[in-house]
């Protein structure tokens, strides 16, 4: 504070140096002006607020077309997940609903039924299915088996040999006495995979043109744990394609309109891209001649904080989501015009771009004082949360560690490291605990016992301890901010240099020293 006084003062002396008084007040009003909010300064200078009107209507473009996209990906999504419920049913002996988890065999007879059951309705495919599903004329299935190379097992003399050597089996043609070989005691997995294609053709109600699949259907029988139970398991992996040849009669009129809407969009996030990259450039420009106004009238460097404050992070955040806007708006268009399919790309793309021109509303937000003192107190408060995420996440992943091996074999929840990891952030937030405690098998009493206090202390010094700390480092920020506007005294250096200025912006000066000001400093220097 003694150096920030001495400095302070050091403005109001006749310091021997080039600087006049009037290039100093004019050095003032254009840094008191930079920081002005849009009103300010129309009211200073008669500039119409563009910048802030392209941002309230890029808000609205933008959310217009991820929620037009979020439809169209909707339909893809529902069209996947559905595709791969009939395949289920389809292809699995005796499926039913919600099933999958206890979806096994237990014995050798019902291993041979099962494949032969999945070859048969594979031939039998196009006239079974009630959907557009269908494979390749000549395609045949692929059955794939992993078996240990050489091993020979008797548990009832607890003896074993066995070559932990993998080998792979693969068969086009599936035939009965390839099926015998199978069920060895050396078996680990029997693969079964074929293609399917299907087309899209709910998008066509929507005026977009179909897209073509090819659903690389894998049925996978796990014998991995030789337990007795074989899992049986069936994924898929969708390939979009553009379909080969396609008429479609009086639809997709509007094709070029969405098109059209997206090139609006990219040509609005440009512009808003310029805008603020200039803005960004004047700022720091203005840093430079602050910084030698410091270093050459007052002898001192100046602060980091008040050269930070010059860097506009609303600024920054909002090129950044024009960017991803503009990219995604690109793959939406090559998606719209079937050049891509690749509906993740632009969904992260857009959606990341949107959450950001969204949390960019808050900038404008901070213009009223009852919402601008939250946002200080968010920025003042992000390093000591930062600080305090590290220590607190250090102890987190202590627990997760220590749950995932002492309780994983006997808990469900904490039986991988990523589980345990959401387990134990579900019982911060206070989710989920009853379940967490009743679930824990009772089959090792010393575990058990550990259990329950692995998970009181948990709770206990997280709920109580660690988020009351985090909570009050918050507090203790809000209250420091509301103190010091309360007192009105200027926090910064920048500040104090800007409360000798006490023009206000429809006083006139600003409007006249707008030509003259600009390159007064730079001529006298």
């Amino acid at each position: 504070m003694e150096e920030s006084s001495d400095l302070y003062d050091e403005y109001e002396t006749d310091f021997p140096c080039s600087w006049a008084e009037e290039d100093v007040e004019c050095l003032r009003r254009k840094i008191k002006y930079y920081f002005m909010n849009p009103c300010e300064k129309y009211h200073a200078r008669g500039r119409k607020p563009f910048k802030l009107i392209l941002q309230v209507i890029k808000i609205a473009i933008i959310t217009i077309q991820l929620v037009c996209f979020g439809l169209s990906n909707q339909m893809v999504v529902t069209f996947k997940e559905e595709s791969l419920m009939t395949f289920k049913h389809l292809f699995l002996k005796d499926y039913v609903d919600g099933g999958m988890d206890t979806y096994a065999v237990y014995r050798q007879g019902d291993v041979y039924d099962h494949i032969n059951y999945i070859i048969e309705q594979y031939g039998l495919l196009h006239n079974i299915t009630v959907g557009n599903h269908e494979y390749e004329k000549n395609t045949p299935l692929s059955l794939c088996q992993e078996f240990y190379r050489n091993g020979t097992i008797y548990p009832g003399n607890e003896t074993f040999e066995i070559d932990s050597q993998v080998e792979t089996g693969m068969y086009v043609l599936i035939l009965f006495f390839n099926l015998l070989y199978f069920l060895s005691s050396r078996l680990l997995y029997i693969t079964i995979t074929f293609v399917l294609k299907a087309i899209n053709l709910q998008t066509v109600r929507h005026r977009e043109l179909p897209d073509c699949y090819d659903f690389t259907v894998i049925i996978t029988f796990n014998n991995q744990a030789h337990s007795g139970r074989i899992k049986v398991n069936l994924e898929n992996d969708v390939d979009i394609n553009e379909c080969r040849e396609w008429k479609v009669t009086g639809a997709c009129k509007n094709l070029y309109l969405t098109v059209a809407f997206d090139c609006l969009i990219i040509i609005t996030c440009i512009t808003s891209s310029l805008l603020c990259i200039r803005s960004v450039i004047n700022g720091i420009q203005l840093q430079l001649e602050y910084t030698f106004f410091c270093q050459n009238h007052c002898g001192k460097k100046a602060p980091w904080s008040d050269k930070l404050e010059f860097v506009n992070g609303w600024y920054i955040l909002i090129i950044v989501s024009d960017t991803l806007t503009i990219i995604g708006s690109i793959l939406k268009i090559e998606i719209q015009t079937k050049v891509l399919t690749n509906y993740d790309v632009c969904s992260i793309f857009l959606g990341t771009g949107t959450m950001f021109v969204w949390i960019g509303v808050i900038r404008y937000m901070g213009y009223f004082r009852k919402y601008n003192i939250l946002i200080l107190t968010l920025r003042a408060a992000f390093p000591n949360v930062i600080r305090f995420i590290c220590c607190a996440g250090i102890i987190y992943l202590s627990y997760c560690f220590c749950g995932w091996v002492v309780l994983g074999p006997y808990h469900e929840k904490f039986r991988t490291l990523n589980t345990a990891s959401e387990c134990l952030f579900s019982l911060v937030n206070g989710d989920d605990m009853f379940p967490t405690f009743e679930n824990m098998k009772q089959k090792s009493s010393l575990v058990w016992m550990f259990s329950r206090v692995y998970l009181y202390t948990f709770v206990s010094l997280f709920i109580y301890m660690i988020l009351s700390l985090f909570i009050t480092i918050i507090t203790d920020t809000y209250d420091t901010i509301k103190q010091q506007q309360r007192s009105g005294i200027p926090a910064s250096e920048l500040q104090r240099f800007l409360s000798v200025c006490e023009d206000l912006p429809h006083s006139g000066v600003y409007r006249l020293e707008e030509n003259s000001c600009i390159f007064k400093c730079c001529i006298n220097r």
